[in-house]
């Protein structure tokens, strides 16, 4: 073989990094069109937002893309309940999974909006850290805070998932579930925080049954030692219940002989926040 001829061959190395290159020029144009995929879907949606109907011709036209990439994305938003078509027409309108998604991020504006008012209330009457508690899939997130003159500790609960069975508004919201949903979740393992976390399905189970006859729950140093709670529901104008006020502090403050009083005041203030919501009308 001539000095030339080796010249010539590609060496190893440089192969490896022009096949490293075509592979992440290959995923990143991937990714681009993911993303173009997701644009033009929501594009869709907006125009359907807008013109209350419309054909896959004129979403198309709007898009400005070839009819059979608008009826793809239709089919796909079809497929998920988002869009829905008019038999007779043709025409594709909202469908009813768009209602149900901003339904879902109305009930969370409208209680943290509405319970700004009664969080700070409470939390000036009892001089404790009240918290707005809903679901978020597996676990209570807060939604709302305020902070009472008496509270010494500057953590911030606001957006933060907490256990469901470890804490006063996730058991309130736990026990307050449809019961295959709430079935589902007692199966899982649930995690110890403190010698005090109730981790038996059997225990739990019995405390729920309790937070549903009395209108309210304790948690008394199950996810932090120290902390104590205590938490009742919050009903939409259907009853149904879509989140959890709660007043909580140090265990030295919020002891046996208070605790009773905290519960009190707390369920007035969830009864409150309910008829806010439509609740009792």
């Amino acid at each position: 073989m001539t000095r030339t001829q080796k010249q010539a061959e590609p060496n190893e190395e440089t192969e490896a990094n022009h096949a490293n290159g075509a592979t992440a020029e290959k995923q990143s144009r991937g990714a681009g069109s993911a993303v173009q995929s997701v644009d033009r879907a929501v594009s869709v949606l907006e125009i359907l937002a807008r013109l209350g109907e419309a054909g896959v011709t004129e979403i198309a036209d709007e898009l400005e893309v070839h009819k059979s990439t608008a009826f793809r994305l239709l089919g796909v938003l079809e497929n998920r309940g988002l869009v829905a078509q008019a038999k007779d027409r043709g025409k594709y309108y909202l469908g009813a999974a768009v209602l149900r998604l901003a339904g879902a991020a109305a009930v969370r504006l409208d209680i943290s909006q509405e319970g700004v008012p009664v969080c700070r209330e409470l939390a000036d009457e009892l001089g404790e850290t009240v918290n707005i508690a809903v679901l978020d899939d597996d676990a209570a997130v807060n939604i709302m805070q305020a902070r009472g003159a008496a509270s010494v500790t500057a953590q911030n609960w606001l957006g933060r998932r907490t256990p469901l069975h470890a804490t006063s508004s996730g058991k309130v919201l736990l026990a307050h579930l449809p019961p295959t949903l709430r079935e589902g979740l007692l199966a899982r393992p649930l995690r110890r925080f403190t010698e005090r976390t109730i981790t038996g399905t059997a225990a739990l189970r019995s405390e729920l049954e309790a937070v549903v006859e009395q209108g309210y729950a304790y948690a008394l140093e199950e996810l932090e030692l120290g902390l104590a709670a205590v938490a009742a529901p919050v009903r939409a104008h259907d009853g149904k219940v879509i989140g959890a006020i709660s007043t909580s502090g140090p265990v030295y403050r919020l002891d046996s002989d208070r605790l009773p009083d905290l519960a009190k005041r707390t369920v007035a203030a969830a009864a409150d926040l309910s008829r806010r919501m439509g609740y009792g009308f």
